[in-house]
Protein backbone atom coordinates (compact mmCIF):
# COMPACT_ATOMS: atom_id res chain seq x y z
CA UNK A 1 0.00 0.00 0.00
CA UNK A 2 1.39 3.35 -1.04
CA UNK A 3 0.98 6.04 1.63
CA UNK A 4 1.84 9.66 0.90
CA UNK A 5 1.23 13.10 2.35
CA UNK A 6 0.87 14.55 -1.16
CA UNK A 7 -2.44 14.74 -3.00
CA UNK A 8 -1.07 13.16 -6.16
CA UNK A 9 1.32 10.34 -7.00
CA UNK A 10 3.92 11.35 -9.54
CA UNK A 11 3.69 9.25 -12.68
CA UNK A 12 0.41 7.61 -11.62
CA UNK A 13 -3.17 8.50 -12.33
CA UNK A 14 -5.91 8.33 -9.72
CA UNK A 15 -8.75 6.36 -11.31
CA UNK A 16 -11.10 6.14 -8.31
CA UNK A 17 -11.58 7.76 -4.94
CA UNK A 18 -12.76 5.32 -2.26
CA UNK A 19 -13.21 7.81 0.57
CA UNK A 20 -11.81 9.04 3.84
CA UNK A 21 -9.86 6.52 5.91
CA UNK A 22 -8.60 6.86 9.46
CA UNK A 23 -6.62 5.04 12.07
CA UNK A 24 -6.22 5.83 15.74
CA UNK A 25 -4.01 4.63 18.55
CA UNK A 26 -4.29 5.58 22.20
CA UNK A 27 -1.50 4.35 24.42
CA UNK A 28 -1.08 4.74 28.16
CA UNK A 29 2.23 6.13 29.36
CA UNK A 30 4.10 3.79 31.68
CA UNK A 31 4.82 5.18 35.16
CA UNK A 32 8.50 4.21 35.00
CA UNK A 33 8.89 5.77 31.55
CA UNK A 34 7.33 8.97 32.94
CA UNK A 35 9.77 8.97 35.84
CA UNK A 36 12.82 8.48 33.62
CA UNK A 37 11.54 11.04 31.12
CA UNK A 38 11.15 13.58 33.93
CA UNK A 39 14.73 12.94 35.07
CA UNK A 40 15.94 13.27 31.46
CA UNK A 41 14.04 16.55 31.12
CA UNK A 42 15.79 17.90 34.22
CA UNK A 43 19.30 16.99 33.06
CA UNK A 44 18.67 17.60 29.36
CA UNK A 45 18.67 15.33 26.33
CA UNK A 46 16.07 13.32 24.50
CA UNK A 47 13.50 10.98 25.98
CA UNK A 48 14.02 7.69 24.17
CA UNK A 49 11.06 6.12 25.98
CA UNK A 50 8.61 8.70 24.66
CA UNK A 51 10.14 8.66 21.18
CA UNK A 52 9.66 4.90 21.09
CA UNK A 53 6.03 5.23 22.18
CA UNK A 54 5.41 7.90 19.54
CA UNK A 55 6.83 5.63 16.81
CA UNK A 56 4.76 2.69 18.07
CA UNK A 57 1.53 4.71 18.19
CA UNK A 58 2.17 6.22 14.74
CA UNK A 59 2.74 2.75 13.25
CA UNK A 60 -0.48 1.42 14.79
CA UNK A 61 -2.50 4.40 13.50
CA UNK A 62 -1.05 4.21 9.96
CA UNK A 63 -1.47 0.42 9.81
CA UNK A 64 -5.10 0.77 10.91
CA UNK A 65 -5.69 3.47 8.28
CA UNK A 66 -4.17 1.24 5.57
CA UNK A 67 -6.34 -1.71 6.63
CA UNK A 68 -9.37 0.57 6.31
CA UNK A 69 -8.24 1.54 2.79
CA UNK A 70 -7.71 -2.09 1.78
CA UNK A 71 -11.25 -2.90 2.93
CA UNK A 72 -12.47 -0.22 0.51
CA UNK A 73 -10.51 -1.74 -2.38
CA UNK A 74 -7.88 1.00 -2.50
CA UNK A 75 -4.20 0.53 -3.32
CA UNK A 76 -2.98 3.89 -2.00
CA UNK A 77 -3.75 6.53 0.60
CA UNK A 78 -3.01 10.14 -0.35
CA UNK A 79 -3.09 13.43 1.57
CA UNK A 80 -2.16 11.70 4.82
CA UNK A 81 -2.17 13.83 7.96
CA UNK A 82 -0.86 12.52 11.29
CA UNK A 83 -1.88 14.26 14.51
CA UNK A 84 -0.53 13.78 18.04
CA UNK A 85 -2.42 14.66 21.23
CA UNK A 86 -2.20 13.89 24.91
CA UNK A 87 -5.42 12.95 26.65
CA UNK A 88 -6.47 11.79 30.11
CA UNK A 89 -5.50 13.01 33.55
CA UNK A 90 -2.40 15.18 33.28
CA UNK A 91 -1.83 14.01 29.71
CA UNK A 92 -1.36 10.42 30.84
CA UNK A 93 -2.38 8.95 27.48
CA UNK A 94 -0.98 9.51 24.02
CA UNK A 95 -3.33 9.63 21.03
CA UNK A 96 -2.12 9.46 17.45
CA UNK A 97 -4.54 9.69 14.53
CA UNK A 98 -3.79 9.18 10.84
CA UNK A 99 -6.25 10.38 8.18
CA UNK A 100 -6.11 10.28 4.40
CA UNK A 101 -8.02 9.60 1.20
CA UNK A 102 -8.16 6.04 -0.10
CA UNK A 103 -7.66 5.85 -3.88
CA UNK A 104 -7.15 3.39 -6.71
CA UNK A 105 -4.20 4.15 -8.96
CA UNK A 106 -4.07 3.43 -12.67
Amino acid sequence: MLVTTTHTVEGRRIVAYRGLVTGEAILGANVFKDLFASIRDIVGGRSGAYESELRRARKIAVDEMCADALNLGADAVIGVDIDYETVGNNGSMLMVSATGTAVVLG
